[in-house]
């Protein structure tokens, strides 16, 4: 078990499930199966190798049946709580927590396979391969960390795959606090940035405690780095994700404003209602308080009264007691107002943050639009040399190959594209992909200790370097010795 085997922990928030619960429960059908092979790297042969722990730390086979959308719904009926999305035609609140838990790739395929023989570049062939007890007892760990930290009725699913290249944990809670209430703000994000830093630097000293037996250690987190563990599938969603156009996230953040714009009015007229009838019901309950002094007072001070004015007294009493009971629902149904008017507000701040954010990108937008047809082009160039040159450089005489020694070109023309396949996930923080990449190709392995972006580095100047330490990873171990 090597000594630098890292602990992967990624939070992300949604407002809801149902983007999620095919692929997560691999609830496909043949054709989508053939899909998902066909564009990430899913392994429909060792699909029998993913699990579920449920409640109480059981491992189970995936329950397809049940979407992860159904469960959340049952869940929250069960315990009496509303889904604050539900019957908004956006939804606008942070519902569920997604937690990826997983680990550097050679630690985690040894947790799961042991020392079986796995093909993981064909996807198929894999149908013999068992499924390791510890990878179960590791999922049972994690499992319990969440549940003793968060609630475990807040567990919507706990799904470990097995059949992708880096085995990895997909865990849904609901943000709900002890008062069953949703409060992701408050459990996980605190009042500002730094607080929301600090809490997750410290969740990752947390969680290094449990995976310490495990030969996972604290690596450095995405706030302190910047870096996105993501898998190939994770990332190319994401890619999809970030064509949307600026016009529509303009409209999209337009519609928002209104909505809420609208909210805040309705809400402002209950506020003012609400006082209105309060300040109203505390006038007619001093009234009836000064119409009852006397009467009580002569209570009080007479061994016997007529029935006319006991019946009165009664009568006062029992209007006061009505008017007390209307005062305290108004009272508290001014106090929910006020809580729905702040919240609100925080999210009104948040759009118009978004907003001026967005107009920033609409003032760029040309330049982004030329930068990145520049970007494509540039892309569309390297190939087109890189195939050009392949296919005449084994024609050239030895000599003149000895020229283009030590180049990218060459490198490109003898070993194929994979050093620029490297060099992009270095880019974009995917360190354990790109020496996944580099391995399986002949490369020597990862980069050199303390490599990282320099924080003088510029966009440019950063790839320029991850390019250099991707021909560097993809260099055999061995040099092979120079032409004569």
């Amino acid at each position: 078990m090597g000594t630098t085997s890292k602990q992967v922990m990624d939070i992300k928030t949604s407002k809801g499930l149902s983007q999620t619960s095919n692929e997560e429960l691999r609830a496909w059908t043949d054709k989508g199966w053939e899909q998902a092979m066909r564009e990430g790297n899913y392994d429909r042969s060792r699909e029998h190798l993913n699990f579920e722990v449920q409640k109480g730390g059981i491992v189970t086979p995936i329950d397809k049946k049940r979407p992860l959308t159904k469960r959340m719904a049952e869940n929250l009926a069960s315990r009496g709580i509303k889904d604050p999305n539900e019957g908004l035609a956006e939804p606008r609140f942070r519902t569920v927590v997604n937690f990826i838990f997983g680990g550097s790739t050679d630690r985690m395929r040894e947790l799961a396979f042991g020392n079986q023989v796995v093909d993981f570049e064909s996807k198929g062939g894999n149908e013999h391969v068992r499924r390791m007890p510890e990878i179960e007892e590791w999922a049972r760990d994690i499992y319990r960390f969440v549940a003793d930290k968060y609630g475990e009725e807040n567990i919507i699913s706990f799904i470990v795959h097995c059949d992708e290249k880096n085995p990895h944990v997909h865990c849904a809670l609901l943000p709900i606090d002890q008062n069953g209430k949703f409060a992701f703000k408050q459990i996980f994000h605190g009042q500002n940035r730094l607080e929301f830093k600090n809490y997750m630097l410290a969740l990752h000293d947390e969680l290094a405690k449990v995976n310490e037996k495990w030969g996972l250690t604290r690596g450095v987190s995405v706030v302190e780095s910047g870096a996105k563990h993501r898998s190939t599938e994770e990332y190319r969603r994401w890619l999809a994700n970030a064509c949307v156009t600026l016009e529509a996230q303009l409209e999209n953040n337009r519609k928002l404003l209104k909505s809420l714009n609208e909210e805040l009015a309705i809400a402002q007229k209950k506020q003012k209602s609400f006082t209105t009838m309060i300040d109203n019901l505390k006038t007619e309950k001093d009234r009836l308080e000064d119409e009852l002094r006397p009467l009580r007072e002569m209570q009080a001070n007479s061994e016997s009264i007529s029935a006319e004015i006991a019946r009165k007294i009664q009568s006062l009493e029992y209007q006061k007691a009505q008017v007390e009971a209307k005062l305290a629902d108004k009272e508290k149904k001014l106090d929910e107002t006020n809580r729905l008017l702040e919240a609100l507000r925080e999210d009104k701040a948040d759009i118009e943050q978004q907003a001026r954010e967005l107009e920033v990108k609409a003032n760029q937008s040309e330049l982004s639009w030329a930068h990145n047809m520049s970007y494509h082009l540039n892309g569309a160039m390297l190939d087109t040399m890189s195939q050009e040159f392949t296919s005449r450089y084994h024609h050239l005489p030895e000599e003149t190959k000895s020229l283009f020694d030590d180049t990218l070109i060459c490198q490109l023309a003898e070993q194929g594209n994979h050093v620029v396949m490297v060099a992009l996930n270095l880019v974009c923080g995917y360190v354990d992909d790109a020496t996944t990449i580099a391995q399986t190709h002949g490369g020597g392995g990862g980069p050199s200790t303390g490599w990282g972006r320099r924080p003088e580095d510029d966009d440019r100047e950063w790839a320029r370097r991850c390019l250099a330490m991707a021909r560097k990873m993809c260099a055999p171990s061995v040099k092979r010795k120079k032409r004569m």
